[in-house]
C-alpha cells in the first residue's frame, strides 16, 4: 500500500458503456492502492452493476468513494433503465443517449462543489466532453482517458492531420504516412471521424477531438513494451501515461470471476467442468462484445464457421438488440445447439470472458478487436482470430496482425456503423472464420512461433504492472505530477 498522497482526490467520471466504464473501476483500484483517495461517479444502474466490485475494494483497505448520480433518462425521451450504450433497445436512440449525457453535467457539478478534499484531478472518458468546461470551471487538471492504445492514436491522428483518406477512392488502400512501419488501411476501414457513417455525429466527434486536444494529459489502457515505437512517437503529440493492462490490477478472484456483471448469465461451474474435460490449447472460446450486434445472417455464418471448424469451442449469444430473436429461432429450428453439443458450448448474455479466456483448455480466442478484449487475450497469452466491426476496431486488428503477429483475420473489409446493415459484399463468410481457425490453432510452425509471440506478450504485460515495471513507473509519475500541480497552485493562491 503506498502512503496517502497528501489529500490527493482523484475523480473519475466513465462514459455510461461497459468497454468503458470496467477500465475505469480497475483505475479507481490502482490508483487507491497507491495512496490516493478516489471518487467514482456512477449511474445507479452502473453502481448497481459494479457496486459489489467497489465494496470488496473498499473492504479490503482502499480509499474509493462511490457516488451515485441520477442518470436523466425521462429528460432525454430513453425509455426507464436506459442509463448505459448496451441497455438501448435500438441504436436510433444514441442521439437522446448523447443529450442524457450532456444534461448530467449539472448535477455532476453540484456534487464536485460539495467533495472534501476537493479534486486534484479529474480524469473523463474523452466522450465526455462537458468535463473540459467543468474543469476550466472550477480550475481542476483535467486528464482524459481514452480506451484505445498509442498505435491506434496515433494512426487517427497522422491520417487526420494528413487528410490523406480525402483523396483515395473508398475501397483503395493507402499507406498512413509518419509510422514506424508501413501500415495500409481503406477509408472504408477508419472509425467515424474518418468515415462518418449514417448517423451525423461528426460535430460531436470534433467536439471530442478539440477538447481532447485542451486536456492537460491523457492515460491510455496499454503498456509500453507491447507498442514501445508507437508510444514513442504518441508521446512527440501529447502527454501521456500508460498505465495498463488496467485488469491486471484487479487480482481479486471474485472481481475476475464477475467482471463488467454481478449476475452470471452462467453457472459458472457448468463451464468450467465443461473446460476441464477439453484437451490444453483446443478451445476457440468466440465473443464480439457488450455492444457489436451481429445480424442474424453473420451470426450464422460464425456459428457454422465455428462448426466446420472441427474444434471445440464456446461462443457467447447476445440477448439484446433488433435481431435477437431472429437468431434464437435459427438456433432452434436449424438444430444447431442440439447438433453441437458434444464440443460447443453457448453462453446466452454475458460471460466471465477473463475467466474463460485464462483457462488451460482454451488456445484461441475469437474476438471484434475492441481494446478491452484485445488487451484481455494478450494478457491471457492467447493467438487471436480478428473480426472487426466498428469504431478503431480495424486499427487494432493491424496492431494484432501486422505489427505483433499474434492475430489471423476473418476477412472483414469495412466498418458496419451502429445501427447499419452490412453491405452484402462485405459480409464475412463461413469459409474465412473456419479458414482463420485453422491457421491459429496450427500445430505447424506458424501456429507454434504465433502461440510463442503471445506467451511473450503476456510476460511483458504482467510485468508491466509489477512494481519497477513501465506501468507501475508511469503510475506514479503522474500521481507525483498531480501532487505538483497541487502545490503549486496553493502557492499561488498563498501568494494573492
Amino acid at each position: 500500500m503506498g502512503s496517502k498522497s497528501d489529500h490527493l482526490n482523484f475523480v473519475l467520471i466513465p462514459l455510461m458503456a461497459p468497454g468503458h466504464t470496467i477500465p475505469m473501476i480497475d483505475m479507481a483500484k490502482l490508483f487507491a492502492k497507491r495512496g490516493v483517495k478516489v471518487t467514482i461517479i456512477l449511474t445507479p444502474l452502473d453502481a448497481t452493476r459494479f457496486g459489489s466490485v467497489i465494496d470488496r475494494a473498499v473492504g479490503s483497505g482502499l480509499s474509493i468513494q462511490l457516488l451515485q448520480v441520477k442518470f436523466p433518462t425521462e429528460e432525454a425521451g430513453l425509455p426507464p433503465g436506459c442509463e448505459s450504450a448496451d441497455s438501448l433497445p435500438s441504436y436510433n436512440l444514441i442521439p437522446n443517449f448523447s443529450h442524457a449525457i450532456n444534461l448530467f453535467q449539472k448535477p455532476v457539478e453540484e456534487l464536485l462543489k460539495e467533495l472534501n478534499p476537493t479534486p486534484s484531478c479529474i480524469i473523463s472518458d474523452k466522450h465526455i466532453t462537458w468535463t473540459a468546461d467543468t474543469c476550466e470551471k472550477f480550475s481542476i487538471p483535467r486528464i482524459v482517458f481514452d480506451g484505445m492504445n498509442c498505435f491506434t492514436q496515433l494512426v487517427i491522428n497522422n491520417v487526420y492531420i494528413s487528410k490523406i483518406h480525402e483523396s483515395v477512392l473508398p475501397e483503395e488502400p493507402f499507406i498512413v504516412p509518419g509510422l514506424p512501419d508501413e501500415i495500409e488501411f481503406t477509408k472504408l476501414q477508419l472509425p467515424g471521424l474518418l468515415n462518418p457513417g449514417p448517423s451525423n455525429v461528426t460535430g460531436f466527434r470534433e467536439q471530442v477531438r478539440k477538447t481532447e486536444s485542451q486536456a492537460y494529459g491523457m492515460v491510455v489502457n496499454s503498456f509500453e513494451e507491447v507498442e514501445q515505437r508507437y508510444v514513442d512517437e504518441f508521446r512527440k503529440v501529447k502527454k501521456v501515461w500508460c498505465i495498463g493492462p488496467l485488469s491486471l490490477w484487479s487480482n481479486e478472484s471474485l472481481d475476475i470471476a464477475q467482471r463488467g456483471n454481478n449476475q452470471d448469465s452462467i453457472d459458472s461451474d457448468q463451464f468450467l467442468n465443461w473446460l476441464d474435460n477439453k484437451k490444453p490449447g483446443s478451445v476457440i472460446y468466440a465473443c464480439l462484445g457488450s455492444l457489436s450486434r451481429l445480424s442474424a445472417s453473420q451470426f450464422i455464418e460464425l456459428a457454422l464457421g465455428l462448426e466446420e471448424s472441427s474444434h471445440p469451442f464456446i461462443l457467447v449469444v447476445k440477448t439484446l438488440g433488433e435481431d435477437s430473436e431472429e437468431i434464437e429461432k435459427w438456433i432452434v429450428e436449424d438444430g444447431f445447439e442440439e447438433r453441437i453439443k458434444k464440443r460447443g458450448l453457448l453462453i446466452r448474455g454475458w460471460a466471465p470472458q477473463v475467466l474463460i479466456l485464462s483457462h488451460s483448455a482454451v488456445g484461441g480466442f475469437l474476438t471484434h478487436c475492441g481494446w478491452n478484449s484485445t488487451l484481455e487475450g494478450i494478457c491471457s497469452g492467447l493467438p487471436m482470430i480478428t473480426w472487426p466491426m466498428f469504431g478503431e476496431q480495424f486499427l487494432n486488428e493491424k496492431l494484432l496482425v501486422q505489427v505483433l503477429g499474434i492475430g489471423v483475420g476473418v476477412g472483414a473489409r469495412a466498418v458496419v456503423h451502429l445501427g447499419e446493415e452490412e453491405k452484402p459484399e462485405m459480409k464475412v463468410t463461413r469459409d474465412g472464420i473456419t479458414s482463420a481457425i485453422q491457421r491459429v490453432m496450427d500445430e505447424g510452425i506458424e501456429g507454434i512461433e504465433r502461440r510463442k509471440r503471445a506467451n511473450e506478450l503476456s510476460e511483458m504485460a504482467k510485468r508491466s504492472v509489477e512494481m519497477g515495471g513501465s506501468s507501475y513507473l508511469n503510475a506514479t509519475m503522474l500521481i507525483q505530477e498531480i501532487k505538483q500541480l497541487g502545490n503549486q497552485a496553493k502557492l499561488i493562491e498563498h501568494e494573492m
